[in-house]
């Protein structure tokens, strides 16, 4: 059973930067990773993830400001957000979907 645990989440204001981190166990160089958002009453939403090939693709709303990357070393995955805005607070959630799994989620707060 994969297990999937972020971190890094916080309050920052507008323009700022964060990086979540993600820890994965299991043979984690094989997982599609990737990081959803989950905004007070909206539906969850993708925000970029590791597609077949270990290309990339991001969501319209973040292209250019979001990076996801991963350390297979580490059994990490990263999503480095810069430029900032109010509408990226949501809950951001680390998954591994084709095995299922999800972290538990970490609050990113964009406000001055």
């Amino acid at each position: 059973q994969v297990q999937l645990v972020e971190s890094g989440g916080g309050l920052v204001q507008p323009g700022g930067s964060l990086r979540l981190s993600c820890v994965a166990s299991g043979t984690f160089r094989s997982y599609v990773m990737a990081w959803y958002r989950q905004a007070p009453g909206k539906q969850r939403e993708l925000v970029a993830r590791f597609g077949p090939g270990s290309g990339t693709n991001y969501a319209d709303s973040v292209k250019g400001r979001f990076t996801i990357s991963r350390d297979n070393a580490k059994n990490m995955v990263y999503l480095q957000m810069n430029s900032l805005k109010p509408e990226d607070t949501a809950v951001y959630y680390c998954t591994a979907p084709v095995q299922g799994a999800w972290g538990q989620g970490t609050q990113v707060t964009v406000s001055s």
